[in-house]
């Protein structure tokens, strides 16, 4: 729906952009794996009731779902270089933040910090949109997906520094949050050398822009913000119960990274050629994939707590995020007209991350409330990924049934 730009024209700014966000999405975003790995296990040491374990991660999702509509009507009015901003400065504050309530031993001052944390998270969600920005039809898909590849970097990076930095202190986990300090620091510096405009106004002639409400009434945007939202509500369910599941089997923090780290290669590495499989076979096929795998890392889950079961089905989650989640902003991106841009992507990272803080607060309750032994909530994470497997599947296909002048390719 939305107008492209010849691609001889847009593509060499579009690849230098995307190579700035890639850089980004390394740099900055290794603090997000970094303090997924640390933010649960400090919740479950300063928190009082072993229920709020995940409290601190929920607080992250939930500041990146409130700061979405606004930080988006922002990058619509000023551009993306100023979200961007805006974003690391919220990473800085929410490291410092959590530093202090460490020193303090104060969990609802580490709560506030994980807020701010959001912010950050909130913005890094918009590189993938960022990414389309300047970009040729043909090239949206592959713009996506190397920017989202950016991440391969943070998956080595973030895991490892939290490993070689979560005692260097005599507080647990003080030396991880000093240096999510230095990373928002050193990241802000990039975005001088992004080349992204500011949409343009909307001309007379154009049609006017559509309500939230006659948004979510269009076929594919429904579709596409209901396949994100499980896609990534899943994915954050069992991920950031993992940490706790693999320690609560006696197989120590050091392993729970190792875990974690392979996660999260597996959501990144398939990035390399997710954007291309896109814009060969269309992003439904793409989808429909990825919610498969997830059922299958869902099976693997339910099947056992031995260290290989979390491993293969930790990979398998990142893989099927990939291509559920990757899918699902292409067809997003599809969608909507330039000058509806902020409003289209702020609701949906609002309504995704939404659903996600909703699984991040149950993935707590479920691990550590559902049963007696970590086996038994383990078991109970998964289990809980089949009715939203089910939206989704069931939204997809109601999708492919539709007149094709509904259909995205």
């Amino acid at each position: 729906m939305s107008t492209s730009v010849p691609s001889q024209v847009s593509d060499p700014r579009a690849r230098r952009n995307v190579a700035v966000l890639v850089m980004a999405q390394a740099i900055l975003g290794s603090q997000i794996t970094m303090i997924f790995t640390a933010g649960g296990l400090a919740g479950q040491a300063l928190a009082s009731n072993p229920c709020w374990a995940t409290l601190p991660i929920s607080m992250i999702v939930l500041g990146s779902m409130t700061t979405a509509p606004w930080l988006s009507a922002v990058m619509q009015k000023y551009g993306r270089r100023t979200g961007f901003v805006i974003g690391g400065l919220g990473g800085l504050v929410g490291s410092l933040l959590a530093v202090q309530a460490l020193r303090m031993w104060n969990f609802p001052l580490f709560l506030v910090g994980s807020y701010f944390t959001g912010i950050y998270m909130s913005a890094q969600g918009f590189y993938r949109f960022a990414a389309t920005d300047t970009a040729s039809e043909a090239f949206r898909p592959k713009a996506i997906s190397y920017v989202m590849a950016g991440g391969l970097i943070s998956a080595v990076i973030g895991p490892q520094l939290f490993a070689q930095t979560k005692e260097i202190y005599g507080i647990p986990f003080l030396g991880t949050y000093l240096v999510a300090i230095a990373i928002n620091i050193v990241g802000l510096g990039l975005f001088i050398f992004l080349d992204i405009p500011k949409p343009p106004l909307r001309k007379a002639s154009d049609p006017a822009s559509r309500s939230y409400l006659e948004l979510l009434k269009s076929p594919v945007i429904a579709v596409a913000i209901i396949c994100g939202m499980v896609s990534y509500a899943l994915m954050n369910l069992v991920m950031t119960s993992t940490p706790l599941a693999v320690v609560g089997c006696g197989y120590g923090d050091a392993m729970a990274g190792n875990v974690v780290t392979a996660h999260v290669l597996a959501m990144f590495v398939p990035s390399f050629f997710t954007g291309h499989l896109i814009a060969r076979f269309g992003a439904r096929p793409i989808i429909a994939l990825g919610l498969a795998i997830l059922g299958v890392a869902g099976i693997v889950g339910f099947m056992g707590v031995e260290l290989e079961n979390f491993f293969v089905a930790l990979v398998l989650l990142g893989v099927g995020w990939n291509f559920g989640f990757i899918g699902a902003t292409a067809m997003l991106a599809s969608a909507h007209e330039p000058h509806e841009r902020g409003r289209v992507q702020g609701m949906n990272d609002a309504i995704v991350f939404g659903m996600v803080t909703v699984a991040s607060l149950a993935s707590g309750g479920l691990m550590n409330c559902s049963g007696g032994s970590a086996e038994e909530g383990w078991t109970a994470v998964n289990l809980a990924m089949v009715p939203f497997l089910t939206l989704a599947g069931a939204a997809l296909l109601w999708l492919a049934l539709r007149p094709r002048d509904f259909r995205v390719t």
